[in-house]
């Protein structure tokens, strides 16, 4: 194991910039929220800790650039919200759930933590739709939808992704910076113990327009670990959509990852840095805990666009989630001294 440390003037110029007019920016900044992001530098900090290398992980598979806050504030290509276009928008493809509660209550509880993790913006759900509507172009299907409003959209969904036939599979595929779609099938903690009886006996060529095979096909159980993993990959790429690189500074949801184990390693939260740049893309303020503690769906406002039969909520499995909620209220007392 490796430990990537870097200096405090490193981490301060990272954060805040040796530029006069970023520094005075920072300096206006409430109280509070430079007291938390001063944590970077603070070497006994236990809010923020240094990134641990396990190999092969993504630092030291596919070396990039660091990406500082001045990079990121004078990036003319970086997608900010704009007061006609602040809604982030979900879209659902296939069954999420083995049943259609199971289903519709998981991505209210995505929606919900997304909704209070990129707090001030508006999130959506678009009603969901089978693969066939699809027409096995994801991303061109996605563009079609995205509404005027629209921030940006992303789907998920629960069958793997195979963007050719020389890959054995993506967790997700992105375009230009507003459409992005995730599956979240290999979350599940038994897909690589799963079973499968039989073994086809001879090959059956079926049309384009056939969409049989995704008949009864894997759905995991959503337990609280497949929702904390699906929670980070979403507000991950979500990230990546504002113009946020992979994080080379410490331990942060916007490390990259080339497997699961390191991607279980990656925390919820970003780092100073990272959390510098979204604060200047749309504020912030910490309302993960209400998520948390919030026994029912999600956060209030985040419901669906189309009609829901039935009226019955599923308690949120947050079990996974108590650390991090540790950790957010030690956020809060920094906060609020």
């Amino acid at each position: 194991m490796q430990i990537v440390r870097h200096s405090e003037q490193t981490l301060k110029t990272a954060l805040i910039s040796k530029n006069p007019v970023l520094v005075s920016q920072y300096e206006k900044l409430d109280a509070g929220e430079q007291r938390l992001m001063n944590e970077a530098f603070q070497p006994a900090s236990d809010l923020f800790g240094p990134i641990t290398l396990h190999s092969p992980d993504w630092i030291t598979s596919h070396p990039e650039a660091p990406q500082v806050f001045e990079q990121f504030f004078s990036d003319p290509y970086r997608k900010t919200p704009s007061p006609d276009k602040r809604s982030i928008y979900i879209q659902s493809v296939g069954s999420l759930g083995n049943t259609r509660i199971i289903s519709e209550e998981y991505i209210k509880w995505l929606t919900g933590y997304c909704k209070a993790y990129f707090y001030g913006l508006r999130v959506k759900l678009l009603e969901p739709v089978p693969v066939s509507a699809t027409r096995w172009d994801i991303l061109k299907f996605l563009k079609k939808k995205k509404p005027e409003n629209a921030f940006c959209i992303v789907g998920i969904t629960m069958i793997d992704l195979y963007p050719r036939d020389s890959w054995n599979f993506v967790s997700g595929q992105a375009s230009d910076r507003w459409y992005s779609f995730f599956c979240f099938a290999r979350y599940g903690s038994d897909f690589y113990s799963m079973r499968h009886e039989g073994k086809v006996k001879k090959l059956k060529k079926t049309s384009s327009s056939d969409y049989s095979i995704f008949d009864n096909c894997y759905i995991p159980e959503i337990t609280s670990v497949l929702l904390l993993r699906s929670c980070k990959t979403l507000t991950h790429e979500i990230g990546h959509i504002f113009g946020l690189r992979h994080c080379q500074w410490l331990a942060c949801l916007m490390q990259g990852s080339n497997h699961l184990e390191e991607a279980d390693r990656r925390p919820l939260n970003l780092c100073p840095t990272c959390l510098h740049k979204l604060q200047c893309a749309i504020g912030f303020s910490i309302a993960l805990v209400r998520w948390i503690d919030d026994e029912s769906s999600g956060t209030p406002g985040a419901t669906p666009e189309h009609s829901r039969e039935g009226n019955g909520n599923l308690p949120k499995p947050v079990e996974a989630f108590k650390e991090w909620k540790e950790w957010i209220i030690k956020c809060l007392a920094v906060l609020q001294k």
